[in-house]
């Protein structure tokens, strides 16, 4: 019987309990007794985390609580002694003579994952993470606070999207204007928190014997089948094949609504009739969720239903809530969870059922032996995600107003497209910006103008002076929270948009595919997920290429 989510509780970790939890595991490799210490140290790991993970989900509810807030400070302060314990444990393990026996245990993959995990930790980074989680929940609480008025209505960032999408062109201006003077207005501040993340995290790095972060930041993401290289050439690939692509269709959109030109805030408006909108309201879309999963088939509707009865979705858009959306798990219960804000956009379709992909194959893997392979690393994650976005395309209606499902499909497949060449643009930009930790706030906003008008060389700003002198990336918080993740929807994208082709012509035997690739959750590395999906790596060569060339066929039909 799955719990509600109302009814989890999971015990506060302190640093005696954790020593004697985790002394309990030294003891049993002390007896010789390994199978019975992995089966310990899988288990209090999983305490550990529940409690992280419910920890992180309150404040991200409720930015404002006195509470949430000191959880979430102790979670962050716990979490680097939690895991000098990890890493002690699974040095003994690595050091085992008997290898073979305890691949036989594991998996190789999970050995190799901690591999990375021990390169990733030392006591005498253990501070310096500790304040890495400080400046980043800074951030986070700082964007939280943003108050933008349009039309007379005051809303936050994350409902600031209908005004965005508004099909009055100088009511999205306005809605611009309004989002960078926040911007602006507190740029200083972001430049201060992102100078200190830089410097501090190559001191981490320094201190654990790279000369730069990059090596670092790529083990911290549990990269063991791929490096810088890989991806510099992918990125490649998307400025060859994406970027003019892009730009042809924002000429004939230009063209089709009368425009003088494109400017950045009119990038987002791509139907001429406008933007189609969800079917309703958050009740509404809850309930046709429901519909559609069961028209799906399969595992999906059960599944949704617990979700859903069990309050494990979070979907409504509130004061002081956190922006975004993030699926996170329990795995002390194997439950996930789902957080967004629906804004009344077609963004929430996507979000929807771009979490639920993660949450489905976080359940579908919920009973592999050990937690670190309950979630594969992240790039892999997003198939899962993108995947059921794509998936859902021929049920897509119970979602979408009446009318509009396939002007919905035509949007999601032209976004899909765009967010290519701004997805590598992120990536670069950090690959540039860890490579020179002294770069001056002045010096990185050059940088991102820079590399912008190489992937992006359309965007126009007109009038909106900070994004158009390089202050756009202050936008994207991954670039603070999670350095070097971006690339992963890129990458995740080119196999998705992959599954999306194929269902079009075997949409069972693709589902199949797919709920395999779910179930293997993180038993693998990414190249070899791929590979178990039937889908071709996006580091190979013309992959990228040939799905470009018919998804442009789709779009001139």
């Amino acid at each position: 019987m799955t719990p509600s989510f109302s009814s989890l509780s999971f015990p506060r970790p302190d640093e005696a309990g954790m020593t004697a939890a985790f002394a309990a595991v030294d003891a049993l490799l002390d007896a010789g007794n390994r199978k019975d210490a992995l089966n310990r140290f899988d288990q209090v790991r999983r305490e550990i985390d529940s409690w992280a993970s419910l920890a992180h989900l309150r404040f991200s509810q409720d930015t404002g609580s006195a509470q949430a807030i000191a959880d979430r400070d102790y979670a962050d302060q716990i979490a680097p002694k939690a895991t000098a314990h990890e890493v002690r444990i699974k040095k003994r393990f690595l050091a085992d003579p008997d290898r073979a026996g305890l691949t036989a245990l594991t998996g190789a993959h999970m050995l190799r994952l901690w591999e990375c995990d021990i390169a990733t930790f030392d006591e005498r980074i253990e501070e310096m993470l500790v304040e890495e989680s400080r400046l980043a929940a800074e951030y986070t609480s700082l964007l939280a606070s943003a108050r933008i008025t349009v039309q007379g209505e005051t809303v936050n960032l994350s409902g600031l999207a209908p005004w965005q999408e508004n099909p009055d062109r100088a009511i999205r201006h306005e809605a611009e204007q309004g989002r960078w003077v926040f911007f602006e207005k507190n740029g200083d501040a972001l430049d201060r928190i992102y100078d200190r993340l830089v410097r501090l995290r190559h001191e981490m790095a320094r201190t654990l014997g790279h000369e730069t972060y990059t090596p670092l930041g790529y083990q911290r993401m549990r990269r063991v089948d791929y490096g810088p290289e890989d991806v510099a050439r992918f990125r490649d690939q998307v400025a060859e094949h994406v970027t003019p692509l892009v730009a042809a269709l924002l000429r004939d959109r230009q063209k089709d609504m009368g425009w003088d030109t494109v400017r950045s805030w009119d990038e987002g408006f791509i139907d001429p009739l406008g933007n189609p909108k969800p079917a309703g309201d958050h009740d509404l879309l809850v309930s046709r969720a429901q519909d559609m999963f069961d028209r799906m088939g399969g595992g999906l509707p059960a599944f949704y239903r617990m979700m859903n009865e069990g309050g494990y979705l979070d979907l409504k858009n509130r004061e002081s809530k956190a922006g975004g959306g993030f699926c996170t798990a329990f795995p002390a219960v194997g439950v996930p969870f789902i957080f967004a804000n629906f804004n009344g956009t077609a963004h929430d379709i996507n979000v929807f059922t771009h979490e639920m992909g993660h949450a489905w194959q976080n359940w579908e893997s919920r009973n592999l032996p050990g937690i670190d392979l309950l979630w594969p690393t992240m790039e892999a994650a997003e198939i899962n995600s993108m995947g059921l976005e794509f998936l859902t395309w021929p049920y897509i209606d119970l979602l979408v107003e009446d009318g509009a499902a396939d002007r919905f499909r035509r949007m999601h497949l032209i976004q899909s497209l765009s967010f290519l060449p701004y997805g590598v643009c992120v990536d670069h930009f950090q690959h540039e910006i860890y490579a020179n930790p002294d770069m001056t706030p002045a010096e990185r906003h050059a940088t991102w103008k820079r590399l912008e008008k190489h992937y992006l060389p359309w965007r126009d700003y007109g009038d909106l002076a900070y994004p158009a002198k390089g202050g756009r990336w202050q936008a994207q918080g991954h670039i603070f929270s999670s350095p070097f993740y971006y690339i992963d929807y890129t990458l995740a994208l080119a196999c998705a948009m992959q599954l999306w082709l194929r269902s079009g012509k075997d949409e069972a035997g693709t589902i199949r595919d797919y709920d395999r690739l779910c179930a293997l959750g993180g038993s693998a590395p990414f190249t070899e997920l791929v590979r178990e999906g039937n889908l071709k790596s996006p580091f190979g060569p013309g992959a990228l290429r040939d799905v470009v060339r018919e998804a442009a066929e789709v779009l001139r039909t």
